[in-house]
């Protein structure tokens, strides 16, 4: 089963090169077309129906569907005689490059798997239709500005189809429920806060608003808290002149060695590591 908020923490690690992209639209026949996939690709089926065979696994096609393929996988696709099938598709390439605790990690991508594979269906096809016809219209033409509007429209076509899985793991009104406590969280960070409050702010159980809340976001309440104040902290640290006590009871931390402890524990350094670091040094003029 998947979980967006996993799947969307993978994916901001990752650095996307679009190698091709294009519509197909299939002979209608009676006959199964087989193949070895030898590339990472997307297609979102727009008109037709059919059938598509994925390692063995069938799965019934028609508009709306969204497939994630990957190398070496054998796929068979058959498309209707009388509804023909047609789909967009972008193939790509991906490696890893994300900041961890203030270092740079690089890894290629063909040692790190990608996270969505096989079939899925969509709560809101046109969105990621249009999105895919945005790419489409861009394939022809070259350029700087245009190879970054490509990699920005890519990545708002994979945050699209996460938003949309996460919708539909949800009803609206959950979904509104732990957006409004993200909201709590973010204007109210150096109040005392609880999972306790945040679930009654929500209207569920402890247990229940924090395996939603992880489940969709990626972290657990109090980690998002923890971030969110150590993001404070750092453009305190960079920007005021103020002391680390200070610093420390503005993001909600009475104790400053223990706010230094959470803060090397999830910057990765000390805060005052991190000042020596990031602060504008001085010049004196003679």
């Amino acid at each position: 089963m998947i979980k967006p908020g996993e799947v969307m923490s993978k994916l901001n690690r990752f650095v996307f090169s679009i190698s091709l992209v294009g519509y197909k639209q299939c002979i209608p026949t009676k006959q199964f077309h087989t193949w070895e996939h030898s590339f990472h690709s997307i297609w979102i089926i727009a008109k037709g129906k059919g059938e598509l065979i994925i390692d063995g696994t069938n799965y019934p096609v028609e508009p709306g569907k969204l497939f994630f393929l990957k190398p070496n996988m054998e796929c068979e696709r058959y498309s209707d005689s009388k509804e023909p099938l047609e789909y967009f598709f972008v193939r790509f390439t991906y490696a890893i490059a994300h900041v961890e605790r203030e270092n740079w990690k690089l890894e290629k991508g063909e040692n790190v798997e990608f996270p969505l594979s096989g079939m899925y269906k969509l709560q809101n096809p046109p969105q990621v239709i249009n999105l895919f016809e945005q790419i489409y219209y861009l394939r022809k033409r070259r350029g700087a500005i245009v190879a970054m509007k490509r990699k920005l429209l890519f990545n708002e076509l994979l945050l699209t189809i996460i938003q949309d899985f996460r919708s539909q793991k949800v009803t609206g009104n959950t979904t509104n429920a732990i957006d409004t406590t993200i909201e709590y969280l973010i204007s109210h960070y150096n109040e005392k806060i609880t999972v306790h409050s945040l679930a009654q702010q929500a209207g569920m159980s402890v247990s229940h608003y924090s395996r939603l809340f992880k489940k969709f976001i990626g972290y657990s309440p109090m980690d998002y808290l923890r971030h969110v104040r150590m993001d404070r902290a750092k453009e305190l640290i960079v920007l005021s002149e103020y002391k680390l006590k200070a610093i420390a009871q503005s993001v909600g931390y009475h104790d400053e060695f223990y706010f230094s402890r959470t803060f090397k524990k999830v910057v990765g350094m000390s805060p005052t590591e991190f000042a020596k670091r990031h602060r504008t040094k001085r010049v004196t003029k003679k």
